[in-house]
């Protein structure tokens, strides 16, 4: 069964806010579906974290290498396109695109062989995983309209970040975090993202390691990103020195990046995200290497429907990842898989134990948000 084609959706109209300093309209396209068509075979689907432009730029670059592929091959396809394109800059645009092809061709070996994919990853550990809503933060008066109607969902686990976070003051920082914990109670899980990854970061060591002690005293399971994305060396002092658990690594690609930070000790919590860090083979790897030297393995999710059902997918294939990013109010989340998603009783998302990453998109709604005309076909 051979790659024939890779079609490219970007999704705009409804981009959620992102709490940038140089903030997302809806009509901004950051995520980009890309369909893998076979020779006959099923269709895969990916997600990349890029925009429309970049991913079309990067097949044009890719396209010869994967045109006639094997499509039941994910990790050894991946691992070509990345080989013969290290010298275009490994983690950029040609890694994130790389990402999506990986999805979709993990998706396809699931549905050729009838097994879920978190199973061909080595097996379900979990049939069911909890998600933790991920909410921007706003000023303290407003997070209490923010965080109960989530809860009303049944939603028991919330991240709240970015937004005023860090650029305020001290008193304002806490002040939202009091807010956030009294408006979900004491038994729901809260972390807090602090977004030092945001344009000209402006705080430093003294101020994470501050906020840190802060946060412990309302029992935050994690601070994320709460330093520059490239201050190792700060991020492996506050992991010593902080009571609450360091969250971080959004922001790198492929295992080869990951793996300074990982044996340095910069991290409790890793968080590569599968729809730029290379897919589910790299995380795959990356989440093995985590395990190895002590870190939990939680993936970040600011995605798509693939891309929660791909977390959901690995979330079961490991022993400790027992949580999933949910980015609530996303019609690229809500609305692009067939039927939605619904919490049980226990505000648990089920793992889905159909075949391939086991949705299906919803092609109405895939036009509607890519704006171009999709072949029914692509249901298969």
């Amino acid at each position: 069964m051979y790659i024939r084609e890779v079609r490219v959706f970007g999704l705009r109209g409804s981009t959620p806010e992102g709490g940038w300093s140089n903030e997302l309209r809806p009509e901004d396209c950051v995520h980009t579906l890309v369909a893998v068509l076979t020779d006959g075979g099923p269709v895969g689907w990916g997600s990349v974290f890029t925009s429309e432009a970049l991913v079309r730029g990067a097949l044009a670059v890719l396209r010869p290498l994967y045109n006639g592929e094997n499509a039941l091959e994910p990790e050894r396809v991946s691992e070509k396109l990345h080989q013969n394109t290290f010298w275009q800059g490994r983690g950029g645009a040609i890694t994130h695109a790389i990402s999506g092809i990986d999805i979709a061709l993990w998706d396809i070996l699931g549905k050729v062989t009838g097994q879920p994919v978190g199973r061909l990853l080595g097996g379900r550990y979990r049939d069911r995983v909890r998600p933790y809503a991920s909410l921007l933060m706003r000023n303290p008066e407003q997070m209490a309209d923010e965080l109960s109607p989530v809860r009303e969902q049944g939603f028991r686990a919330f991240k709240i970040g970015w937004g005023p976070f860090g650029k305020s003051g001290y008193a304002v920082d806490e002040a939202i975090v009091r807010a956030a914990r009294d408006a979900i109670g004491p038994d729901s899980m809260l972390m807090v993202d602090a977004g030092a990854s945001d344009a000209f970061w402006p705080q430093g060591y003294k101020w994470a390691l501050r906020t840190a002690e802060m946060l412990a005293d309302y029992d935050v399971a994690w601070i994320e990103e709460p330093l520059q994305p490239d201050a190792m060396e700060d991020f492996v002092a506050l992991r010593r020195a902080a009571r609450v658990p360091i969250a971080g690594g959004e922001v790198l690609t492929r295992r080869q990046s990951f793996q300074p930070w990982l044996e340095a000790g910069a991290f409790d919590i890793v968080q590569p995200d599968v729809t730029k860090c290379g897919g589910l083979s790299e995380e795959r790897r990356i989440g093995w290497m985590a395990r190895e030297h002590g870190i939990r393995f939680i993936p970040h999710g600011w995605n798509t429907a693939v891309g929660l059902a791909s977390d959901l997918q690995i979330a079961s294939a490991f022993v400790d990842t027992d949580l999933v990013e949910y980015l609530t109010g996303s019609p690229f989340i809500d609305e692009i898989a067939a039927g939605g998603w619904a919490l049980d009783e226990q505000g648990m998302l089920v793992i889905p134990e159909r075949p391939g990453l086991g949705i299906e998109i919803d092609l109405d709604a895939l036009a509607k948000y890519s704006g171009t005309g999709v072949d029914k076909s692509l249901a298969g």
